[in-house]
């Protein structure tokens, strides 16, 4: 069989080892000639095909759409799925436009199918003069260099066979093969920025540069060669810079600092990427240029709420996770002489008494009991606590002490503190204070463990 130039491009950019995809159909010209070239194709491939279409409920004449994809899978007896999703309702909810939240629909709808259905790869029909859009709505919103790379033929499970064609090759294609198709009037509404860009400002740069479209996708081209090797680059470093996963991902900040300021970048976004865990939509230059102002500046704790993530400085480690951690509830309770106390971070607290003194360290402290007013309780810091740390002339702020031993702002919310009435007697795990000292031979001896 003899294929056209855009069969032999989809024959051509095939992902390896696919052997069912899931194709994404809207019913208009260029997912309509994607399914029927891919359908001409699969016998030679050697590919399964399934078709998915989301209707987005936001014209009247979606439903018919919806039918028209219907029909058109069971003439080329191909199973197809087919489900609704309010993008408005979505779009007002979590406050995002209907471009945005119809895109996000679609995507959790692929990637629904495609685990439903086994699929390799989620085939999309975005082409060449889709990709100079893109090119220049990520230009007009500020993206970096990564971002300008646009899309790829080829993205994790996403796959765009038709990336080098053009949208005058598609449509001769549903000609030739006289193919019908849906037209989606929202396409040409001025509302949608990228609308916008394609019926007024590319055609004007195309009247100056008839190559444009052709240019801007080489240059696309360009930019993704330089960033696979960007990639390479942000490889070899992450494990010398992430210093824990425990809770989201934590770099170190001397070692994000002697990186080259091109290496860094990327690094960030990587770690923002691994984190929000898509393709860093809604995240722009000035929010990359916010976490560097944060990774360079004076101040040793503060952080950035940004679109998906939450970034924190935290003295010598930069602490990306997808949303701010929770603060702890207070807490407020009584230590028992004898016994265990459990603490709300899972923690506990041993108490014995005793004649002889075994030793302090930062996790035992000892007290002699007949110096130790009662009752004893063990709560959550409050603004304006002071007290005399072992070993130091006069009382010290809590909070200064917090900040000269780098102790977090979260870690201070979670710090249990043993008191006896407004006296602090111990930062538990971290510094006792001169009160009731005990002496060998001196009494009874209350020890408190911390586990």
């Amino acid at each position: 069989m003899k294929f056209s130039c855009l069969e032999q491009s989809i024959i051509e950019t095939l992902p390896t080892g696919a052997g069912k995809v899931l194709v994404a159909v809207s019913g208009g010209v260029d997912s309509v000639v994607l399914l029927f070239a891919l359908n001409r194709v699969s016998a030679f491939l050697s590919v399964a095909l399934h078709v998915a279409h989301l209707d987005h409920q936001i014209r009247s004449e979606s439903a018919e759409d919806a039918a028209f994809v219907q029909n058109l899978c069971s003439q080329l007896d191909i199973p197809c799925a087919i489900e609704s999703c309010d993008v408005a309702a979505l779009a007002k909810k979590d406050r995002s436009s209907i471009e945005m939240a119809g895109r996000q629909a679609r995507r959790f709808f692929l990637q629904k199918v495609a685990g439903q259905v086994d699929a390799d790869a989620i085939v999309l029909a975005h082409h060449r003069d889709d990709q100079v859009e893109t090119f220049m709505l990520r230009l007009l919103r500020g993206s970096g260099q990564s971002g300008l790379a646009a899309m790829r033929s080829h993205q994790g499970i996403w796959w765009r066979p038709l990336l080098d064609c053009s949208r005058e090759q598609i449509l001769d294609y549903a000609q030739q093969n006289d193919l019908s198709w849906v037209e989606d009037e929202s396409n040409k509404s001025p509302k949608f920025l990228r609308n916008r860009l394609r019926h007024k400002l590319i055609p004007q740069l195309l009247e100056i540069n008839p190559n444009f479209g052709c240019q801007i996708a080489g240059l696309t081209q360009q930019i993704q060669t330089e960033e696979d090797f960007w990639r390479e680059q942000v490889e070899q470093n992450m494990k010398e810079l992430v210093l824990s996963c425990n809770d989201g991902l934590r770099l170190r900040r001397d070692s994000l600092l002697t990186l080259h300021p091109a290496v860094r970048v990327r690094m960030i976004r990587e770690v923002l990427r691994q984190v929000r865990g898509d393709d860093l939509h809604r995240i722009e230059a000035v929010h990359l240029q916010a976490i560097e102002t944060l990774l360079v500046g004076q101040r040793s704790q503060s952080q950035l709420d940004l679109p998906g993530c939450w970034v924190a400085r935290r003295y010598q480690t930069l602490w990306f996770r997808e949303e701010a951690p929770l603060s702890p509830d207070s807490f407020d309770l009584s230590l028992p002489s004898l016994g265990e106390l459990e603490l709300p971070d899972g923690r506990v607290l041993r108490t014995c008494i005793q004649d002889e003194l075994e030793g302090e360290s930062a996790s035992v402290s000892e007290y002699s009991l007949a110096h130790l007013p009662q009752p004893l309780r063990v709560r959550s810091w409050l603004p304006g606590d002071r007290f005399k740390p072992l070993g130091m002339s006069g009382h010290k702020k809590l909070k200064s002490f917090f900040s000269d031993n780098r102790i977090e702002k979260e870690a201070r919310l979670r710090m249990p503190l043993l008191v006896c009435g407004d006296i602090i007697l111990w930062v538990v795990g971290e510094r006792r204070s001169d009160y009731a000292i005990a002496e060998q031979g001196q009494g009874k001896v209350l020890r408190i463990e911390l586990i």
